[in-house]
């Protein structure tokens, strides 16, 4: 094949709507890889469907098209790479579903990069344009890709972890199509950071540490800090994409330090596990450098459930740790999931009342999700308890699996009952009495997206009871779910 020179990235919109749709962020993945080969001479463009649609005459003159993947984009991800395919363009693969299911993702394309690509898809791509013998040569002695030689399926051993993130362009945004004409949030562009990678804790239901480990890797402050103050501070709010930004206090400490460096105030957010509040001196730095909310995994409020899924963490440390969040005025966005294995059935109830009582300012209650390469989601595989292989569905926002204790349709219902109640009618008045008027546009667009998505998903829904019911065969399940949807 002829050198390569210029490159479409993709990542797909995830094919239903859910609490942040109005604010769509690209994953960093594909920015960090456009910069990269950007930086290499080469012609990038990068596509994130949820920002703006993908430009077919773009991608028509590309000479290869990646796509970053994860479950519930899987099914879109194919679809577009088999039409690529179809106009003559070579695609490669990457991101969490194909690095856990390649054997999937080459069916729908020719290469699979497994693992994080910033160290290999420029090697992938200079490979491409030898000559055939050294072509093959250069290919399998590239870490972590996925090809079929002969018909069969190749898969080269992942190569260990970057330690250093600096080694790493910044991010480009302007190499996000549509970019600039993303909503805002009060006003306020949001800006998505990410400063480390991976995760010290183990949740059997996750996929960051068997993804990104359970090593912490840290981009310097200074980069950070540096990355940040090319930004119009007066009108973005920046978004910490860590999956735990409070790993290490004393970091957080010094990068807090960094940002009270900057000509002017920041508005920020961050992911954090609760007991971040654990060091209180710690949260009021946070909130001086312009934390405005935090954003919280609690994942249950039924302390087997947390026991069974190794979260390391306690009802009762989380209480205390949420009332300190809110004595200091940082708002808290909390995640819940319902699913768990023998949960009480009085779930729902127990914990729109623990997020009330504790002053959670807005809430996901999403669905225990048996997603690929995680321990849990590959056990559940295993005993057989899947009800589809539909990976739209993988969402965190529809069944998937067949629960202990309830039924599909029954854990459907806490789901979408969580939501209508934590969100009540009721809450309009109350948050309008204290001044809290984005609270009352939260409460009425979290109602409204409720009643929608039911209503686009009323085929599923009829499916799952369908299932539901005790002499349901499973045979079939997948393309009946695909089909309903």
């Amino acid at each position: 094949m002829p050198p390569v020179r210029r490159i479409v990235l993709v990542e797909p919109r995830p094919e239903d709507s859910h609490i942040f749709s109005r604010f769509p962020m690209p994953r960093l993945g594909v920015v960090i890889l456009g910069t990269l080969l950007r930086d290499l001479g080469y012609e990038v463009s990068v596509f994130v469907e949820s920002v703006a649609p993908l430009d077919w005459d773009v991608v028509a003159r590309a000479d290869l098209v990646g796509f970053s993947a994860i479950t519930s984009t899987a099914r879109r991800s194919y679809a577009l790479a088999d039409r690529v395919r179809g106009l003559g363009i070579p695609v490669v693969m990457g991101g969490p579903h194909p690095t856990h299911r390649p054997d999937d993702a080459l069916g729908h394309s020719d290469w699979v990069l497994r693992g994080e690509a910033e160290a290999t898809l420029p090697v992938l791509v200079e490979a491409l344009g030898l000559p055939e013998e050294a072509r093959e040569a250069a290919l399998d002695r590239i870490p972590g890709l996925s090809r079929r030689k002969d018909g069969a399926p190749v898969h080269a051993p992942i190569a260990p972890l970057e330690p250093d993130l600096d080694r790493w362009p910044d991010p480009d945004p302007d190499l996000v199509h549509g970019h600039h004409e993303s909503r805002s949030l009060h006003g306020y562009r949001i800006v998505p950071i990410q400063t480390s990678r991976g995760c010290p804790y183990d949740c059997s239901f996750c996929t960051v540490t068997t993804t990104f480990g359970r090593r912490v890797r840290y981009r310097s402050v200074e980069r950070v800090v540096a990355e940040m103050a090319r930004h119009d501070l007066a009108h973005t709010h920046f978004f910490f994409y860590d999956d735990n930004f409070a790993a290490d206090p004393r970091r957080v400490r010094a990068l807090l330090a960094g940002i009270r460096s900057l000509p002017r105030k920041t508005h920020w957010s961050a992911q954090v596990r609760a007991d971040v509040a654990r060091d209180t001196a710690l949260l009021d730095e946070m909130r001086e450098t312009g934390c405005g909310t935090l954003y919280l995994g609690l994942e249950s409020v039924h302390p087997e459930s947390l026991e069974a899924v190794h979260k390391q963490q306690r009802v009762s440390e989380t209480a205390t740790f949420l009332d300190r969040i809110a004595d200091r005025g940082i708002e808290v966005h909390g995640m819940f999931i319902f699913g768990f294995d023998n949960e009480p059935h009085d779930i729902v109830e127990a914990t729109v009342a623990f997020a009330r009582r504790h002053r959670v300012h807005s809430v996901q209650f999403m669905i225990l999700t048996p997603l690929p390469g995680s321990r849990w989601g590959d056990e559940v595989e295993s005993q057989g308890r899947l009800i589809t292989h539909d990976w739209s569905l993988f969402d965190a926002h529809h069944v998937c699996f067949r629960p202990e204790g309830c039924t599909p349709a029954e854990l459907q219902r806490r789901q979408m009952v969580g939501h209508d109640r934590f969100y009540a009618w009721s809450e309009v008045p109350r948050r309008a009495l204290a001044g809290d008027w984005a609270g009352v546009a939260l409460v009425l667009y979290a109602r409204n997206l409720n009643r929608t998505w039911q209503r686009r998903n009323r085929p599923y829904l009829a499916w799952l009871e369908e299932v539901s019911r005790p002499a349901a065969p499973l045979e079939g399940a997948s393309e009946e779910a695909s089909a309903a949807k």
